[in-house]
């Protein structure tokens, strides 16, 4: 007797045709429930800046320290001269060690910085945030690669809105500041 009712489950599975057992399968998937704990879901993160670009330069690394060098000492009297003429202690600007420091006050700080290993000038603004520029032979200016805007563009524009009169930085065409 076990024997004949194993043989006709045997027989009933063999006689299934393939369309049936997929439409059974389906039944049984739609009609189970799953139930996916909270702690599975994920979150997405929103970063504030964009995935650093990694760009090979072939700027020989004596050019780039004599023309990050250049543009940074430029900076540096620049900003002392628009400085000096303000007369605030607040506002304050130093330069160490291949990293500028501008302080103004409320405002918030600039940081601009070498970076021989990429041949790259970082900058980190209070408004738009960091950006790393590299120097183009052709515009003869320091880039950000992400819109083509030069370093000197993005401070005069800033600074402007900070010292609410026009400032000209004058660190266009960075060969002519070459000592």
């Amino acid at each position: 007797m076990f024997s004949s009712a194993v043989r006709q489950a045997a027989r009933r599975s063999l006689l299934l045709s393939a369309s049936n057992l997929s439409r059974r399968c389906l039944r049984s998937i739609i009609h189970t429930q799953v139930t996916v704990p909270v702690i599975a879901q994920r979150h997405q993160r929103w970063y504030a800046t964009p995935p650093p670009q990694v760009n090979e330069s072939d700027l020989p690394m004596e050019r780039y320290h004599v023309l990050s060098e250049s543009t940074l000492d430029s900076l540096l009297e620049s900003l002392e001269g628009i400085l000096d003429g303000i007369a605030d202690s607040n506002y304050e600007v130093e330069y160490h060690s291949g990293v500028l420091t501008l302080r103004l006050a409320d405002s918030g700080t600039y940081v601009i910085n070498k970076q021989p290993p990429n041949k790259q000038i970082w900058l980190s603004s209070p408004f738009s945030g960091p950006k790393r520029y590299d120097y183009s032979e052709t515009a003869d200016d320091w880039l950000y690669s992400r819109d083509g805007r030069a370093m000197g563009e993005l401070l005069n524009e800033e600074l402007s809105e900070v010292f609410g009169r026009k400032i000209d930085l004058e660190l266009t065409k960075v060969s002519k500041l070459l000592p």
